[in-house]
């Protein structure tokens, strides 16, 4: 297992080694995508996740924030489509 963070981590075993909140099956890219359809927090803890807390949805966003700010963008020329 891999921790990022305190409330991040990849197990291979859960989810085939995909990020989830640490202690639960949650995914982060559920959680990330609640909130890209328009889901405040605090709905997604009544709605959908109630053992969750706030802080473990701001840990997602702060995770998903992390992999953007690492990410290497190379502009190309190519005028191809």
């Amino acid at each position: 297992m891999f921790k990022i963070g305190e409330r991040i981590e990849i197990n291979p075993e859960i989810h085939h080694g995909k990020p989830v909140i640490a202690g639960t099956r949650v995914p982060v890219h559920m959680v990330l995508g609640l909130l890209a359809n328009g889901l405040t927090p605090e709905e997604i803890i009544r709605d959908y996740y109630d053992h969750l807390t706030k802080e473990d949805i701001l840990a997602c966003i702060k995770y998903a924030l992390s992999l953007v700010e690492e990410e290497e963008v190379y502009a190309s020329t190519s005028t191809e489509d």
